[in-house]
């Protein structure tokens, strides 16, 4: 039957295939209850798009409002119909029926608009509101009376609903079709000639209603009509149409109009009623009430603008005559519309989550944006709330794009939940809205970051293999594998990862554990082979591509009284000569006080390890001779005799002062004679003792204290020159380091030197070492550095108030509590004394001759 109406074929009418100039749109055409699969446009083809990008681009549909019934191939970029397409459904009487759709392609996200407009064709027949009419004519009816039908509805539009009525071959009736407007015709019946119930009481009409398709289509509907005698007068009504305007707001019970009419008939046949016949839309009689004695009209249902515009009501009023007379009238109501509907906002594509570095127009969402109402209550503006780095950009009346308008940055914000408010011009104006959640994915734009970019770490000499010495951490705000970090020895890095003292690299001491940041110590440290292990740790995280942050770490090691004292050895002693055993030359006469030997010790740790003094172990007693505490240097205790024999032997002990102490022994050989073989003795082997000097009486004695009091101003005048130089270099380093960048610690080894030798006694060393110590700018320290037998303690321990009695040389840098606090054992105040205090950023140095 369908394919009958269509013709022999269903053909797709394309109306428009090429690009409005406004608003980039497409439009096509097509029939209502075409067949599924029929292609309605190529919109790959309009979008120039090539074979199988439309597939690949993800070519889709989305309707706007309401659903459609057509949908895009994947395959070839055609617009083909999914389903029955109803005209009548989708739009009602309203016409043009157009359908607004929306077709997205992604990469890049593009909307494209398509209005599709369904054509009518002629597939509903008119159709009466029934299949039979009883109508009761009195028989005194006059030739030319007139009897309303209710019409026949189509729900096509255009020459498809326009009907046109014929009435089955009667002598006493004919039909009467007068034309209110385009769409409504009243039918009449028509008395022709007079009837006469008593000839025939019943007559039997068949009335027809064809609409103006091709093929045209047709309904009927049977008149079963009765001749009455009697009541020849019908009420009349003194409007035949009553037009009436009400808001779709209105109430329940609001009246509508009062209708009128009036019987010219007396008694019982001028008594009449009102009552509704019809209405149209048909099935809304419901909604109306008519007060049968009154004629008011009031609503009982509830109105609604935008499913129904207008509504026209058939009035009847009829009498109780016998037979009953009526008049009819028709009441018009225009349905006036407010602002009762709200914006609805739906999105139509969402591309989520977006990264932090996307730019400024990237297309976040697709939104569509309508308003069933009318006017300014149906005019819409949309915005963004709160406030965000987010905007709209409006292409066509209603649709939009939320796009970034500003730089994103996931470590401050990583998700915004946007509200897309839609507000309509009504009076007060309605608002819709819509969340969006847009989170923010994560991009590698932060470096690792150190807590500290120094840090300084104690350890002990001697420490086991394997030990944890320090333990750095870096944190970066990214996430995922952008913030995972790991760590390393930098080789690279200040110093090239090097070991203070020029000792191999910092990466055969130390390693780095890559996941925790943990230090392990490789192998044990020692202190006399390096004192300060300065290194960089770097850590770089998984990002791509990768970024990463630096630190250094000092490792300061701590001595430990690891090394005994050892006797250095007599310049050009004979080979094979035990390094122990000593020999001196005396005279008899000699007396009290004269030096007569010096024994020379190293201990190659520092501070008060290295702080020797001597002792005489053996003999026990009071003997003729006696040793420095602290000099070493061997001297009569009393004039010598020849009762004290020709050979006197000590034994002598050289301890540290370090816990526990650790010590070696001296054997000192003293041959005693005249004064000239012990000058003869001593000139002989002057070159073979072991720094031991040698005596040939009182006058010897004499001439020796005067040398040694010329050769000790010639050293203090040297000092005093010495110390005015380094002073005035002190000062000028001062302000050229004081704004120079932090330098390293450095430390080195050299040759044995003689600082000072006196009638007190002399303190010589295997090393002379010093370090530059760089502090922080601001508040000046009272640091001390000074010369001492091995590296200073290191840097971290609290400074003490320096003691002027040790000869020690102490380091008095925060990191030697331990020496600071050991009481110094008395001593003979020095002949010179110097203290350098200088500005942060420079090292304090103190020098002692003792």
């Amino acid at each position: 039957m369908m394919g009958a109406c269509w013709g022999p074929a269903v053909r797709v009418l394309v109306l428009q295939a090429a690009w409005a100039l406004v608003g980039g749109q497409v439009r096509y055409s097509v029939p209502e209850e075409a067949k599924v699969g029929t292609v309605v446009g190529r919109v790959a083809q309009e979008l120039g798009l090539e074979a199988g990008e439309a597939e690949a681009r993800r070519l889709r549909l989305v309707a706007q409002g309401r659903r459609a019934s057509v949908e895009v191939s994947g395959a070839s970029g055609a617009l083909v119909v999914s389903g029955r397409l109803d005209r009548e459904e989708l739009c009602g009487k309203s016409a043009p029926c157009a359908l607004r759709l929306e077709v997205l392609l992604e990469r890049p996200l593009r909307v494209f608009h398509v209005e599709l407009e369904v054509t009518d064709i002629n597939d509903n027949a008119p159709l009466f509101p029934a299949a039979r009419k009883n109508l009761s004519i009195a028989e005194s009816s006059l030739p030319g009376s007139r009897f309303p039908l209710e019409g026949a509805s189509d729900a096509d539009i255009g020459a498809n609903a326009q009907l046109s009525y014929t009435l089955s071959p009667s002598e006493h009736f004919g039909l009467d079709v007068k034309s209110a407007d385009e769409e409504r015709k009243f039918v009449f019946l028509v008395l022709t000639k007079p009837l006469d119930r008593e000839t025939e009481p019943v007559h039997r009409l068949l009335l027809t209603a064809s609409d103006g398709g091709r093929p045209s289509l047709s309904g009927t509907m049977e008149l079963v009509i009765s001749v009455l005698d009697a009541n020849d007068n019908a009420p009349q009504f003194n409007q035949s149409v009553y037009k009436v305007q009400l808001p779709e707001s209105a109430a329940e019970g609001t009246l509508l109009v009062r209708v009128n009419a009036t019987d010219p008939d007396e008694g019982l046949n001028k008594e009449f009623s009102y009552s509704i016949l019809s209405s149209i839309p048909a099935g809304n009689r419901d909604i109306f009430t008519i007060d049968p004695k009154t004629g008011e009209i009031r609503l009982t249902g509830t109105l609604d603008f935008e499913e129904v515009r207008s509504y026209e009501i058939q009035i009847d009023a009829r009498d109780s005559g016998t037979p009953p007379l009526s008049g009819h009238c028709s009441v018009v109501l225009e349905v006036l519309d407010e602002n009762d509907n709200a914006p609805e906002v739906r999105v139509t594509s969402l591309s989520v989550p977006v990264p932090e570095d996307a730019s400024v127009g990237t297309v976040v969402a697709v939104l569509s944006v309508w308003d069933r109402d009318s006017g300014s209550n149906g005019r819409v503006r949309c915005s963004v709330w709160p406030a965000s780095p987010f905007g709209l950009v409006s292409s066509v009346s209603g649709s939009y794009s939320l796009v970034v308008r500003e730089a994103l940055d996931r470590e401050r914000v990583s998700e915004y939940e946007v509200e897309v408010r839609a507000e309509d011009g009504g009076a007060p104006a309605l608002v819709g809205s819509r969340r969006v959640r847009v989170p923010v994915s994560d991009v590698n734009d932060n470096a690792p970051a150190f807590a500290q970019a120094v840090y300084t770490v104690l350890a002990r000499e001697n420490n086991a293999a394997g030990a944890e010495l320090a333990r750095v951490q870096a944190k970066d705000p990214d996430e995922a594998g952008n913030g995972r970090v790991r760590y390393s020895l930098w080789e690279g890095g200040v110093g090239a990862a090097g070991a203070v003292g020029g000792v191999g690299s910092a990466s055969s001491y130390v390693s780095v554990e890559a996941e925790s940041g943990r230090v392990w110590a490789l192998r044990p440290l020692d202190y006399e082979e390096v004192q300060v292990l300065e290194f960089e740790v770097r850590a770089v995280d998984a990002g791509e591509p990768s970024l990463c942050g630096n630190a250094t770490v000092q490792v300061w090691v701590l001595d430990e009284n690891d090394n005994a004292p050892s006797l250095l050895p007599a310049a050009g002693s004979v080979s094979g000569e035990s390094s122990g055993s000593l020999w001196a030359w005396a005279a008899w006469g000699t007396p009290a006080g004269q030096v007569v030997a010096k024994i020379r010790a190293v201990d190659a740790d520092s501070g008060y390890n290295a702080w020797l003094r001597y002792e005489v172990w053996e003999p026990r007693g009071k003997g003729p001779f006696r040793v420095g505490l602290y000099s070493g240097e061997v001297s009569t205790a009393r004039a010598l005799e020849e009762a004290d024999g020709p050979r006197q032997r000590l034994v002598i002990v050289v301890r540290d002062h370090g816990e526990p102490a650790r010590s070696a022994t001296a054997t000192l050989s003293v041959s005693l004679g005249e004064g000239g073989e012990a000058a003869s003795a001593a000139s002989g082997a002057g070159s073979s003792g072991p720094g031991l000097r040698a005596s040939s009486g009182a006058e010897g004695g004499s001439s020796s204290l005067s040398s040694l009091s010329s050769s000790t101003n010639a050293w203090l005048v040297a000092a005093i020159c010495a110390v005015s130089g380094l002073l005035v270099v002190a000062v000028v380093l001062c302000g050229a380091w004081r704004w120079a960048p932090r330098a390293g610690a450095l430390s080195g080894r050299g040759p044995a030197t003689l600082v000072y030798a006196s009638q007190v006694g002399s303190w010589s060393y295997s090393q002379r070492q010093s370090r530059s110590l760089c502090v922080a700018e601001g508040a000046g320290k009272s640091d001390l550095m000074v010369f001492s037998p091995n590296c200073p303690p290191p840097p971290a321990a609290a400074a003490k108030e320096t003691q002027p009695e040790p000869p020690a040389l102490l380091d008095t840098v925060s990191a030697a509590p331990s020496l600071a606090s050991r009481p110094a054992p008395r001593r003979p105040r020095p002949l010179l004394s110097l203290v350098s205090v200088v500005s942060p950023g420079v090292g304090r140095r103190l020098w002692e001759a003792g």
